[in-house]
């Protein structure tokens, strides 16, 4: 167990700094760092200083492990833009995303597996059949057009929700959240939907799809047949086999949440890391830019380590496979 771990954390290391790279090369092959911070009436000297500043003329390896260093201090430098510090805008705008990703998530994984075992147990109902058609819908529309499709419904023809913003937040400590306002709890709903509904439709068919294999094995018919009820082998037996895999996708599925949040973002106006990198983008701003593929590189590695962790300790197969290559 001790190896797996040692041997997940390199792994983690080297993704990170491979992605690391990327971001600080975006400093050096795209726009002028130092033209972005003075005006145009600078002079030379006054360019070649600030660059001496920045560490603009050390060599390459000796910025590279400046940049990790600081990136691992959570410093990316001042916003081009903005001109304040790039983790204080993440810091204001962190809890936004957060807060959406994780309430999508949890929405996609509970009703996705609940779909998924109703569609497996019920597989030639009507409502099945209705619900996996709708199912189609989540896979091949954009998200962006699932976004204004709820905005019309709710917000213009219903008037139930606001069609934009996070609605009243509360301050706790440097965290700001919605969920304990009502215009804040209404704010979210639409944005958890169009953000969450991808994903729950993935959840759901790899669920009915596993639920209905695992239901075809030698040891589920071997139960049948001793008389074991059916709900006993509905969620006993095959739900708990099912779980394992889907526990895969469910845990890679948060990084994508939080990665894929910006059309989410875009469309409802949240006020997320998602909407300050499309600003980001616009205006070129490179630290911001760095720092939000840092971001994300990290919620991938940190996801997909878990995930591993808990494959690792929920699969016996595994545990075994380890123990032999260790003997």
């Amino acid at each position: 167990m001790i190896a797996y771990i040692v041997k997940s954390l390199a792994q983690a290391a080297m993704v990170m700094l491979a992605v690391a790279l990327v971001a600080f090369s975006m400093f050096r092959f795209i726009g002028d760092p130092v033209s972005n911070l003075v005006g145009q009436e600078a002079t030379i000297q006054d360019r070649e200083e600030l660059a001496r500043e920045l560490g603009l003329m050390d060599p390459f390896p000796i910025q590279f492990a400046r940049f990790v260093g600081n990136a691992a201090r959570l410093n990316f430098g001042v916003s081009y833009r903005q001109g304040r510090p790039v983790s204080d805008l993440i810091a204001e705008r962190l809890p936004a995303t957060v807060e959406l990703a994780v309430l999508s998530a949890l929405f996609a994984l509970l009703v996705g597996i609940a779909l998924g075992v109703y569609t497996a147990i019920r597989r030639d109902g009507i409502l099945s059949h209705l619900i996996l058609s709708v199912s189609l819908v989540g896979v091949s529309l954009p998200t962006f057009l699932i976004g204004i499709g709820l905005i019309w419904l709710f917000a213009v023809e219903l008037r139930w929700l606001p069609s934009f913003g996070r609605g009243d937040t509360v301050k706790i400590g440097w965290w700001t959240t919605g969920l304990l306002t009502v215009s804040g709890l209404k704010s979210l709903v639409m944005p958890v939907l169009t953000l969450g509904f991808y994903q729950l439709t993935l959840i759901m068919r790899l669920v009915r799809a596993e639920m209905l294999e695992t239901m075809r094995t030698e040891y589920v018919k071997f139960a049948r047949a001793r008389g074991v009820p059916e709900r006993v082998i509905w969620f006993r037996h095959a739900l708990k086999n099912t779980m394992v895999p889907v526990m895969t996708i469910a845990g890679l599925q948060l990084g994508g949440v939080i990665a894929f949040a910006i059309v989410t973002e875009s469309v409802f106006q949240w006020p997320g890391l998602g909407a300050l990198f499309v600003q980001a983008v616009q205006f070129v701003d490179i630290p911001v830019m760095a720092a939000y593929l840092m971001f994300v590189a990290f919620v991938f590695v940190v996801t997909n380590l878990v995930v591993d962790l808990l494959y690792f300790a929920l699969d016996p197969r595994l545990r075994g496979t380890g123990a032999a290559a260790a003997h």
